[in-house]
């Protein structure tokens, strides 16, 4: 990517023109280089002169044919639409391009099923596992417990919880403050069995981690840099079947936090601020989950019931 130029204009006006989170911007630009190698363009050798005549609308459709002969999903095939979408519009704007190639293409329905969530006794299971594990005091899992405990607390992404610093607690309020996706901050409250673990990782376990280069990340790794994604998603897998409940990924623990608040009361409102949703409708997905309860309230309360 760093050899085109077109291409490194193009990160940079998703970086630092829409605000694009480095995640977004990387997915995005996987997804191009997906494209022109398709296209026979390796390496981002996407000369101007060229561009009109190979991104055409027809070798758009034959790439995502061929992404969906290779068993790509729904989602990710919607995933990668939006990406060539944008960056077709960007290049037609700035003049790269004759016209938009993307324009017509159909972009295919994302599935819409939501990852399978805990039940609040599996919950409960795993994080009691979590917090056993962590009573030798071993500074890996009092990090393990914590990390668990925040995100079924929060809801928040597994990325939004890998970037937090010291300085995103604020202990007198019991909350965090989380950068979502586009830069867009929102505080968010934990309850008390996460402040507990929390403090037991600032107290006997980050201390012991800390390295020359560890900065000012609230979780570390073994090495003493910031927490991987991969390590927390590891974490979580080891955990489960330690606990004996159903093999979660982060994001399914996302979930299962914003189902069980539903569950508990919570307007959809207030879940979308919690969670970052930039729209209601993604919160909206989560009503169907708790369609048990919205039957048990309607036979209570509706006379004809």
């Amino acid at each position: 990517m760093t050899d085109s130029p077109v291409l490194e204009l193009w990160v940079a006006h998703l970086r630092d023109g829409r605000g694009l989170s480095a995640n977004t911007v990387r997915a995005y630009t996987t997804d191009l280089e997906s494209l022109l190698d398709h296209l026979g363009l390796p390496g981002g050798g996407t000369d101007p002169r060229h561009l009109s005549l190979v991104l055409t609308t027809r070798a758009l459709r034959g790439w995502l044919a061929a992404l969906a002969e290779g068993g790509a999903s729904r989602s990710t095939l919607a995933r990668h639409t939006a990406s060539v979408r944008n960056f077709t519009e960007w290049a037609h704007a700035r003049g790269l391009l004759d016209s938009d190639p993307a324009l017509q293409l159909l972009s295919p329905r994302p599935d819409q099923r939501l990852p399978e969530v805990l039940g609040r006794g599996d919950v409960s299971h795993l994080l009691d596992r979590a917090r056993e594990e962590a009573g030798d005091g071993a500074p890996l899992a009092l990090r393990d417990w914590s990390v668990l405990e925040m995100l079924y607390a929060t809801g928040i992404r597994v990325a939004e919880l890998c970037s937090l610093d010291l300085a995103s607690v604020m202990g007198e309020t019991q909350s965090l403050r989380v950068v979502g996706k586009g830069d867009k901050e929102r505080v968010v409250p934990f309850g008390d069995p996460a402040a507990a673990a929390l403090e037991e990782w600032l107290g006997r376990g980050r201390p012991a981690l800390v390295a020359a280069a560890t900065g000012s990340a609230l979780y570390l790794g073994a090495r003493g840099g910031r927490l991987d994604q991969r390590v927390v998603r590891g974490v979580l897998h080891r955990l489960t079947a330690r606990a004996g409940v159903h093999d979660l990924a982060p994001h399914g623990l996302r979930h299962t936090a914003a189902t069980h608040m539903l569950e508990g009361g919570a307007d959809l409102r207030s879940v979308q601020e919690l969670l970052g949703h930039a729209s209601l409708r993604t919160t909206q997905r989560y009503t169907h989950v708790d369609s048990d309860r919205l039957s048990a309230v309607y036979r209570q309360a509706h006379p004809r019931a």
